[in-house]
């Protein structure tokens, strides 16, 4: 229950001590410190305002950092009485220090683990394990992160960049010891609660509705499986219902956005029995919108294997064409035109478009996917 409070409030503390111009690193680590003290003191002295709290033990720690040996004397001999409350902070500032540890300066890396750092409160080495690099490089990227915002107006930014990031943290998946999937959502949780606009509620949405198939996505082997191939009575019901509810309260707005467009998307695919009894013409309708909304041509891409689903794959594939000059030569097109040609029967061109795709990606588990589908199609 403590470690819980603590670590809603720890992000809201450090937010309010940045804010009154403090430097960001040096804040943080007397954040820390009051932390630890919060473990010593709160389990016999429980305060009446423990975030009054944490504010006035950080300040008094950033404020020692400077003091003569006097001083720290002084405040040693008045450790053992409870911090009187720090003065009334009205709002929370984790919305704040969000925007600050999603500044533009930054690359989208070093935004995503300060982000987990600062606000998300995990541990260097519990970040660095998740993205699977040595502890060291992740303290730097942090040390450099801290650096390049130190100094930076502690001001409303724009949304959709600390959106973005949320959504890299989400989709950066699971790795080590730390799920970012959950934490992701649990950062989305409280930003919401500190706006009403709906592309938060869209994107929180959107991951809920994804994050509730998780169980299966990968087989007993940790292989990927098709969304159509899915054992749909492993997804997550509750997360289901309310990623649903959620969206309808962003689309009520009628402010639509992309990831209330994905949300969408994806609650059409939840809300299928099963993969037959897919709304194909209501998905198709929906990327009519996002296309529309964000001329993503990854977007468009996607697009066209719904067109296949709605018009038939040689349709799905004219729409593939037409995007060669906006995504060249890409290996996800090459995916998806094995599906497609897969679809339409002609094995030879898929599977040799698989094993294409396959050779060019990067990412382990995709090639052995594809892999595997250029197997299965020589078997046939």
């Amino acid at each position: 229950m403590m470690e819980a409070l603590l670590r809603e409030l720890a992000p809201q503390v450090l937010g309010v001590l940045v804010r009154r111009g403090n430097d960001f690193a040096a804040a943080e680590d007397a954040v820390q410190e009051a932390l630890i003290e919060a473990h010593r003191v709160w389990p016999t002295q429980t305060p009446t305002e423990p975030k009054g709290w944490l504010v006035t033990v950080s300040q008094r720690k950033l404020v020692d950092a400077h003091r003569s040996e006097v001083a720290r004397r002084r405040r040693e001999e008045s450790d053992a009485l409870e911090p009187v409350p720090g003065p009334t902070e009205t709002g929370d500032d984790t919305l704040l220090l969000m925007f600050l540890c999603c500044h533009p300066a930054l690359s989208p890396t070093s935004a995503v683990a300060l982000t987990l750092r600062a606000v998300g409160g995990l541990t260097t080495r519990e970040i660095a394990d998740a993205f699977l690099v040595p502890e060291a490089t992740m303290a730097q990227r942090i040390s450099r992160a801290k650096r390049t915002v130190a100094g930076q107006p502690f001001s409303t930014g724009d949304i959709a960049v600390v959106l973005r990031v949320l959504y890299l943290v989400f989709n950066a998946g699971y790795g080590g010891r730390v799920d970012l999937e959950a934490e992701a959502i649990r950062l989305a949780r409280g930003l919401l609660r500190e706006s009403d606009e709906p592309e938060i509620a869209g994107l929180l949405a959107l991951m809920l509705l994804h994050h509730a198939r998780r169980e299966a996505r990968r087989d007993e082997h940790d292989a990927i499986v098709p969304l159509d191939e899915q054992d749909r009575s492993l997804w997550r019901v509750e997360e289901i219902t309310e990623g649903v509810g959620i969206l309808h309260v962003a689309l009520a707005h009628e402010k639509p956005g992309e990831y209330q467009v994905q949300a969408a998307i994806a609650a059409l695919h939840d809300d299928a029995p099963t993969a037959a009894e897919t709304d194909w013409p209501q998905i198709l309708a929906w990327y009519d919108d996002l296309v529309a909304l964000t001329d993503n041509p990854m977007a468009a891409l996607s697009r066209a294997v719904v067109v296949c689903e709605v018009d038939g794959p040689m349709v799905g594939l004219r729409a593939v064409d037409e995007l060669y000059g906006a995504l060249g030569d890409h290996y996800r097109v090459d995916a998806v035109r094995a599906h497609l040609h897969e679809r339409a029967g002609d094995l030879d061109e898929a599977t040799r478009l698989y094993l294409r795709a396959a050779r060019r990606t990067t990412n382990s588990a995709e090639r052995d996917h594809l892999t595997k589908r250029a197997a299965r199609l020589r078997n046939r």
